[in-house]
């Protein structure tokens, strides 16, 4: 399956949730994109509900389908709370680690910064968005890459990092310091949903 590639905006306003995490997808428009985005009302069955929660989250992190349905079969076969499992894999992945740490505005941003060379774990250069981060490691722009102005405009525009990751605006890298608990995730995200929609 292609990745999507189309506004993230539409999107967000498919499932009535900020893929950005920002709120501004739905600010103007809190209604299902298209000429009858506003019409469509009506009960959702629980198959429905199911797959509009496991969408939200697909489309947050940015992920085709199967991806998508790979980690959640590998949190599955783990011991452990399988939707808390399945949430903190998906935020070990490398492009939502660039994201969290500042380097890019969106995930979507911070896969390019990936996919072109820019980021470095623990000294060396990884180009795949989708490397899992282990705790301890340290994330960083590569030497040449330091001056980079859409990273140093991101940068400046951060408020609060989240509290699993610290950053060093000296050296511009950061470290992934511990696995996210599930209360510092999104309380709008009702994993237990995406972990239904799977086990039928």
């Amino acid at each position: 399956m292609a990745r999507y590639t189309g506004p993230s905006y539409k999107q967000a306003r498919r499932v009535g949730f900020s893929t950005l995490e920002s709120g501004k997808e739905l600010a103007k428009r809190p209604y299902g994109p298209g000429e009858h985005g506003q019409d469509r009302k009506g009960k959702l069955s629980e198959y429905g509900l199911q797959l509009k929660e496991k969408q939200k989250v697909r489309f947050m992190y940015g992920i085709n389908e199967r991806q998508f349905h790979n980690i959640f079969k590998e949190a599955n076969n783990k011991k452990g709370v399988t939707g808390t499992l399945f949430l903190q894999m998906l935020e070990s992945r490398l492009d939502n680690l660039v994201y969290r740490l500042g380097f890019a505005t969106t995930r979507r941003a911070a896969r390019q910064l990936v996919n072109h060379g820019h980021i470095t774990v623990d000294g060396k250069k990884v180009d795949i968005p989708s490397y899992r981060v282990k705790v301890g490691s340290t994330i960083a722009l590569k030497d040449t890459s330091k001056n980079h102005k859409a990273v140093l405009a991101s940068l400046e525009k951060v408020g609060k990092r989240v509290e699993y990751v610290t950053f060093d605006a000296n050296k511009l890298e950061g470290k992934f310091v511990r696995l996210p608990e599930r209360s510092e995730l999104s309380a709008d995200i009702d994993e237990a949903l995406i972990v239904e929609f799977y086990n039928r």
